[in-house]
């Protein structure tokens, strides 16, 4: 596997960690990007995932991953025990959002959050035109078998990091071949951000 292998997300994520980086990565699925991160990069990685067959070919790759539920928290992991903590695609699937991305900000010093849109064009045109729950390629099930139990926009989520005093390192919003500068809200499939907790105000 060469990085050119990699999904588009992936790609991103691996030119946002720094070589020989401590990465924690939350819903690691089958260790791709864990595997080119500590190959090419250097890079300390562990994971945490819940499908069995995933856990098995990281294992198979020699990956450090653990089974385990993002969302009953990181408590087995000190403060500050990695440079960056990896939660992609993953975001939409938990009911305890922003319990896990504040144990994620202390756990790593930087944490990155990806996760599709659903204020993308496609999305909204199914809504608005046939009445019924989108389905795209970064939302691909149908309302009855979806694993997600919630939706949001990219500028949902900028003002998620306002409200809770996030600063916003970066943030890339991808297209389904490419990135996407003009108008990201309608026309991102997905959106990754890297942030880190910002200084607290002087009083």
């Amino acid at each position: 596997m060469t990085y050119k292998d990699l999904r588009l997300d992936y790609q991103v994520i691996y030119d946002m960690i720094e070589p020989g980086a401590r990465v924690l990565d939350l819903g690691c699925g089958s260790g791709d990007l864990m595997y080119l991160l500590a190959r090419d990069k250097a890079a300390k990685v562990q994971g945490v995932e819940l499908d069995e067959t995933a856990i098995y070919e990281c294992v198979r790759r020699g990956l450090s991953v653990f089974h385990g539920d993002i969302q009953s928290g990181l408590e087995d992991y000190p403060d500050g025990s990695f440079d960056y903590v990896i939660l992609n695609q993953s975001m939409q699937e938990v009911r305890k959002v922003d319990f896990v991305i504040q144990e994620a900000l202390r756990v790593g010093r930087r944490v990155v959050i990806g996760f599709p849109n659903f204020a993308y064009w496609k999305a909204r045109f199914m809504l608005f035109f046939r009445g019924r729950v989108p389905i795209t390629s970064s939302l691909p099930y149908h309302w009855y078998d979806t694993p997600n139990v919630r939706f949001l926009s990219i500028t949902d989520f900028q003002e998620y990091c306002v409200e809770k005093n996030l600063r916003v390192l970066s943030s890339r919003c991808l297209g389904e071949m490419k990135e996407v500068s003009f108008w990201p809200n309608l026309f991102a499939l997905n959106a990754l951000f890297l942030l880190e907790k910002a200084a607290n105000p002087s009083s």
